[in-house]
């Protein structure tokens, strides 16, 4: 992080630029003949890389997000697996906002949790605005070595309301998935039914800040990895929540590991406001809780759905 300017959270003169860099120019039908070749822009663009990055002409906000790395690195090799692996399709993005704080809220499975990366990386790359998604992570994450550097520099950070409040409050794009470790480790059997949303944490911060709650329901996430058993021992050895068993891990080894390609449907529900509850709202334990079943059940309603309208687990 040499050299790296360290930034506000929110700066409207750094937005106005990043918006004006998204704005695509569509060339005259003449002019299209001669455009530059893909090979050639991503080499330009890997050159203007290594450049800023060896200028130190990047930028880190507090949280240790790095957009440029981010954008450049670690988003780009989720593009294949997010268009033609899984292939992706988004619902509601439109309920989304362009600008502000907001808290997306979805729901969490797959053994692995891929759902949180597809979810970035639809924001990021098919919302107008391409806002980055700053999510909500364990601790375990964190600990772990690279993986936790990695996370912190593509804007996560710890499930803590306090840090939660903090991103908010500075209007930016939270996502959080309550269920944790036990929504992506749940046995294949129970898939598509909700586990416990904790104590509603998540409400209390965006109760606290005002900001809306987005409910988001993927499909598509349980099929990847099919856990049929869970060895504790082996998982308590290496301090993790579980250990998967699938039909194809650990039996072929790191062939096994090769998420199963599903179709995927990611749906962007209306937002749920909480300007309205007045100051205090979060001090109400009761609203706290509705709200949270609100969250929930909207989120399960919706995964129903769209398993009725799913007429192939592979095939859409």
């Amino acid at each position: 992080m040499a050299g790296a300017r360290v930034i506000p959270l929110h700066d409207p003169e750094r937005d106005a630029a990043r918006r004006a860099r998204h704005v695509e120019v569509v060339p005259e039908p003449e002019q299209q003949q001669s455009a530059t070749p893909d090979w050639e822009r991503r080499l330009t663009d890997l050159l203007a890389f290594a450049r800023r990055r060896l200028a130190g002409d990047y930028e880190v906000d507090e949280f240790g997000f790095d957009r440029d790395l981010t954008e450049n690195v670690l988003m780009p090799p989720l593009k294949p697996l997010y268009e033609k692996w899984f292939r992706v399709e988004t619902i509601g993005l439109n309920n989304v906002p362009m600008a502000g704080g907001a808290l997306i809220v979805a729901n969490h499975s797959g053994t692995v949790p891929l759902d949180a990366l597809m979810t970035a990386y639809g924001i990021a790359s098919e919302h107008p605005a391409h806002r980055p998604l700053r999510g909500l992570g364990a601790d375990l994450v964190f600990r772990t070595p690279v993986l936790g550097a990695l996370a912190r520099k593509g804007g996560q950070t710890l499930a803590c309301n306090a840090d939660a409040e903090r991103l908010l409050s500075s209007g930016e794009l939270v996502g959080v998935w309550p269920e944790g470790f036990k929504g992506i480790g749940k046995p294949f059997k129970d898939r598509y039914k909700l586990q416990r949303f904790g104590r509603g944490g998540f409400v209390s911060a965006a109760l606290k800040t005002g900001v809306p709650i987005i409910p988001v329901s993927i499909v598509g996430a349980e099929e990847i990895y099919p856990m049929i058993g869970d060895i504790k021992a082996l998982a308590r050895l290496l301090g993790f929540p579980y250990f998967p068993v699938t039909p194809f891990f650990p039996l072929l080894g790191p062939l096994g590991a090769i998420p199963l390609p599903s179709k995927w449907y990611i749906e962007f529900g209306e937002p749920i406001r909480t300007d309205v509850f007045g100051e205090n709202a979060a001090d109400d334990p009761m609203l706290v809780f509705n709200l949270t079943d609100q969250v929930r059940e909207t989120i399960q309603q919706t995964l129903y759905r769209l398993l009725t309208q799913r007429r192939n687990v592979f095939l859409g």
